[in-house]
């Protein structure tokens, strides 16, 4: 029985307006805008809707290719530019605008029928560290960024009525930015697997997620955490809040590359719903321990997938 094409491979015969790609990316960058500025109004919702806003995105990207995802991001820039300010289009670009993009060419390239999660493994930890280095870069005139965090997270713990001792400050202060950027990653990671589960649900996915086993880091990623942890080394004292931030955003890829592998072993076993479910809580409520334990793992397979390839 003969199958219907995916919609973006039919020719358009009707113009731009019958281009399933270009209403796609239309709907895409309409939908994300709303998402952004219903946050940044506060209306009810709003911190939940920001984070739903690359879901559009990759909607677009994965279902109708590249190019509807670049156009939406584009269109949902220059929508929030003329609603808001300069200001509220370099956040767009910086938190959706650029990074839904390029995780999308990282795994749609070379074709194969299959995603490649290598690229956009490792950018979830590369694209908040670049972030960080420019807003420090762009603040080293005005006192600097950690002098910044430490002056807002003295006023929000004085609003809560919590003593702002030096202690507390400095922790919050050097982890505050590794912090943002893991809850960022997390949310690109959930809106891509969603846009990827919706699509492949009404037949309209492009290509298909690979085994959690196939997902691998470049064999140079070490290099990345023992830099930055020289970095955290040769900082001078109470003035790294930085480098600190660098080297756990750094460790995000192996982060999720032992989430991956969590799954690998889970597959296949009786009550593995269940079992995967129990991580999770275990996860949010002592990420503390946990993260440290997933970075491990994902490490561990790392360097085992390493020597098995090289054999």
């Amino acid at each position: 029985m003969p199958t219907a094409p995916h919609p973006a491979a039919q020719p358009p015969t009707g113009g731009w307006a019958s281009n399933p790609g270009l209403l796609a990316a239309g709907a895409a960058g309409c939908a994300s805008a709303v998402c952004t500025l219903w946050a940044m109004e506060g209306l009810p919702f709003g911190a939940f809707l920001l984070w739903l806003t690359p879901l559009p995105l990759f909607l677009a990207g994965l279902g109708f290719g590249l190019g509807s995802a670049m156009a939406g991001a584009g269109l949902a820039t220059l929508v929030v530019f003329l609603l808001t300010s300069v200001t509220g289009a370099v956040v767009f670009l910086a938190l959706f605008a650029l990074p839904v993009p390029l995780l999308l060419a990282l795994a749609l390239r070379g074709g194969g029928g299959q995603l490649k999660l290598s690229g956009p493994m490792l950018m979830l930890g590369l694209w908040p560290v670049l972030v960080l280095l420019l807003t420090a870069a762009w603040m080293a005139g005005e006192g600097g960024l950690e002098a910044t965090m430490r002056r807002v997270v003295e006023s929000v713990l004085l609003r809560l009525n919590v003593a702002a001792n030096d202690a507390l400050v400095g922790l919050i202060v050097r982890i505050n930015a590794a912090a943002f950027g893991l809850i960022a990653a997390v949310a690109m990671v959930l809106n891509g697997l969603l846009a990827q589960r919706i699509l492949a649900r009404r037949g309209l996915a492009r290509h298909a997620v690979p085994p959690a086993g196939q997902i691998a880091l470049p064999g140079w990623y070490p290099l990345l955490p023992v830099l930055a942890a020289c970095a955290v080394i040769a900082a001078p004292a109470g003035n790294d809040a930085v480098a600190v931030s660098t080297l756990l955003l750094v460790l995000l890829p192996a982060f999720f590359l032992g989430i991956a592998g969590v799954h690998q072993r889970a597959g296949g076993r009786p009550g593995r719903v269940p079992m995967l479910g129990l991580f999770y809580v275990l996860l949010v409520v002592f990420l503390q321990f946990m993260a440290p334990a997933m970075v491990a793992l994902g490490l561990f397979d790392h360097f085992r997938r390493g020597r098995a390839a090289s054999t």
